[in-house]
């Protein structure tokens, strides 16, 4: 472009060059496409656009602004300040805080909303916006202040967006967080209040963590014990180490002893219970295992072991002693029995005869009571066999009578002995058992009768 002059030096107008013509159109070009760019920015939806004067009042409001808000640009230009469409509760607490920050009195208002900006500092921060509805929603708001080209302030740039999607997906995640830590608690408290010695290992048995009871059983810290091998906390590292890989290979182990030896020395006898544990991938991740002290246990089971061996050695001592002394007994008594039925074959008055009849059965009574005794020997050794043979009944029940006679009619009793007409008088079976048996009914029933009669009925 060149300026056109007359002959006087006056210019009389302009004179535009043909190559001066592109360079001013790209130009236009330029300043119409960043304007509309601009106007594009400015009037879109999707975030509020406020700009203020100096002062704080609004003069331009756009489309997102008014979508956000529910107010028209033309009820609150030139008539309000971004503060009063503000939570004044949040507009006030930020005067508060930003005079503590920068160590100045902030008047809460529009002041504290610019107050950074005015001051070339950058500034972004959440408040919350009121709509004309006067229903609340949380934004994110960011100050530029506007200058002139003496760079004084002419004005503020505020942009805002709505944030209620971000503060419910927080609001929700704060929940998750607080489940979760809710779960991690009452996880822990469970480990905690278990009897057991609780720990976990990663799979090369290093110990990842561990409960009190852990802690007191080893005299070692919790922080002392993770990142420690669990093969070095027993007396038989070999064997604890091949514990850990006995739990990998099966996956679960249950009831594997093992001995802690404490910082001090003690040493509890444990039994292990342990299972591989995994991630939500399915990715092993250690080990899990309880450990419960079983030395009272194993102290008691001793004693009952030293008790029964005890017990065992006194009933063959007593069995043996039952078996010797009935032998020692039965052999007097079978020499006095052979020599009252030598008498009983000589000539004897009949008074004689009696004495000698019951001498004889006073003795196959002892010798009875002697064959008790060897019997019950046998049956604590599981050795008493029982006889088959034939025997009359008849016979057997007046020998029984005649034992016990003699007792009954001491007391004043009557003694009753019948036989059912339907039972048979000869049997097969173990005549000296079931006399045995009789003889033994038949004495308490008359040791414990007063008065009346003692029977014996077979049916």
């Amino acid at each position: 472009m060149t300026k056109v002059k007359d002959v006087t030096r006056t210019r009389i107008g302009v004179a535009e060059s043909v190559g001066d013509v592109p360079l001013r159109k790209q130009g236009e070009a330029v300043q119409l496409k960043a304007g509309a760019l601009q106007r594009a920015i400015f009037n879109s939806a999707n975030f509020s656009s406020i700009a203020t004067d100096a002062k704080g009042v609004i003069q331009i409001f756009n489309v997102g602004a008014e979508r956000m808000l529910g107010y028209t640009a033309a009820e609150v230009m030139n008539k309000i300040t971004p503060a009063d469409i503000s939570d004044p509760q949040e507009v006030i607490a930020r005067a508060k805080a930003l005079s503590i920050e920068l160590s100045t009195t902030i008047t809460p208002g529009f002041e504290a909303l610019v107050f950074k900006a005015s001051r070339g500092i950058e500034d972004i921060y959440e408040l919350t916006y009121i709509r004309k509805d006067g229903s609340r929603f949380p934004a994110v708001v960011s100050v530029t202040a506007l200058r002139d080209a003496q760079d004084a302030i002419i004005g503020y740039l505020l942009i805002g967006t709505d944030n209620t999607a971000r503060k419910l997906v927080e609001a929700e995640q704060q929940k998750l967080d607080q489940r979760l830590r809710d779960q991690q608690f009452y996880t822990r408290s469970l480990i905690e209040s278990n009897i057991d010695a609780l720990m976990t290992t990663d799979p090369s048995g290093i110990i990842t963590d561990v409960n009190k009871q852990m802690e007191a059983l080893t005299g070692c810290t919790r922080d002392e014990l993770i990142g420690a091998p669990f093969k070095s906390h027993f007396t038989d590292p070999e064997r604890a180490e091949a514990a850990i890989k006995l739990v990998l290979r099966e996956k679960k182990v249950t009831d594997y002893e093992l001995t802690a030896c404490a910082r001090d020395g003690k040493q509890t006898v444990v039994s292990y219970n342990a299972t591989t544990f995994y991630d939500r991938g399915r990715l092993l991740q250690g080990v899990f295992a309880a450990a419960r002290d079983v030395t009272e246990r194993k102290r008691v089971e001793a004693e009952l072991q030293q008790a029964k061996a005890m017990a065992e050695t006194a009933s063959q001592t007593k069995s043996d002693f039952l078996a010797s002394m009935s032998h020692e007994i039965r052999t007097p008594l079978n020499a006095i029995i052979g020599i009252a039925d030598l008498l009983a074959k000589t000539p004897l008055s009949s008074e004689q005869d009696k004495y000698v009849q019951i001498f004889r059965r006073a003795g196959d009574n002892l010798l009875n009571l002697t064959n008790d005794i060897l019997d019950l020997s046998k049956v604590e050794a599981s050795q008493l066999d029982l006889e088959r043979t034939g025997f009359s009944l008849n016979d057997l029940l007046e020998k029984v009578r005649e034992m016990v006679a003699v007792r009954a009619r001491e007391k004043g009793l009557a003694l009753v002995c019948e036989i059912a007409p339907n039972v048979p008088s000869d049997l097969v079976g173990d005549p000296t058992r079931l006399r045995q048996v009789l003889l033994n009914l038949l004495g308490n029933a008359i040791k414990f009768t007063e008065a009346g009669e003692v029977a014996l009925r077979v049916t």
